[in-house]
């Protein structure tokens, strides 16, 4: 019997960059606005505005796009010229139009895992654009299951092993994010893997998991994935350790 059941995957700066798209589309903005605020209060007010807007937008290009919208008209008092939205809505065009480029080791990472466990994806953001990637990413066909959803929490994660059938203890997540794909899955017991990215939001830092935490792994990038697969099973922990009750 294999170690899991599934191993799932968060898409975004885990199996490719994204992050930095963003970070370069806020940085045009902030230059977009110098001339109305200095660069730190326009890049606070924008993340109130992505916050203040996400039970609205969710995430993704398209909210982001809309939020440096609608910040760029509070910040002018309305006279954000109609030449500037436009500019704004070309960068997001080009965000959802650049190259998707496969994070170091991911491209030999995938095809050997799949053949040795089945995979899933479980990312957040915009149906459309997340369901472009995974298809221009070249690595769609690597995973039996694709999950697109609007958030990620305790409750959606075990709506989503409900529906699939899929103990959670029996799932080994993996992901950039503390808040979205480590700690959730850690709570309902199954175990997760934190694969650090040089950019992370700041909407999803969090305080990572204690010391000697079961369930708990930190690798530095995907090439070493295989091998700590390896140091599990050798172990011989294959059950949960949080809440079960999913």
């Amino acid at each position: 019997m294999t170690t899991f059941d599934i191993i799932a995957f968060d898409a975004d700066d885990t199996l490719w960059h994204t992050e930095r798209l963003y970070v370069d589309a806020q940085a045009r903005f902030v230059q977009l606005l110098a001339h109305y605020r200095d660069a730190a209060w326009v890049t606070a007010r924008l993340f109130e505005t992505e916050m203040r807007n996400m039970q609205h937008f969710g995430y993704g290009v398209k909210a982001f796009a809309l939020s440096m919208i609608e910040t760029a008209v509070e910040l002018t008092d309305g006279q954000v010229s109609g030449q500037d939205i436009g500019a704004l809505i070309r960068v997001a065009k080009e965000m959802l139009a650049a190259e998707v480029e496969l994070l170091p080791h991911v491209a030999e990472a995938i095809p050997a895992l799949a053949a040795r466990y089945p995979l899933m994806v479980i990312t957040k953001g915009d149906l459309l654009d997340q369901e472009s990637k995974i298809a221009r990413s070249g690595l769609g066909r690597h995973f039996r299951h694709v999950e697109i959803v609007s958030e990620k929490t305790t409750e959606s994660y075990a709506r989503l092993f409900r529906q699939h059938g899929i103990a959670a203890g029996r799932c080994l997540m993996v992901g950039n994010s503390l808040r979205s794909d480590i700690l959730p899955i850690l709570a309902l017991g199954g175990q997760a893997v934190y694969v650090p990215h040089d950019l992370t939001w700041q909407h999803e830092l969090a305080q990572p998991p204690p010391a000697g935490q079961p369930g708990f792994y930190q690798i530095a990038h995907l090439g070493q994935l295989p091998a700590l697969l390896d140091e599990i099973a050798a172990s011989g922990i294959t059950e949960p350790f949080g809440e079960t009750n999913v």
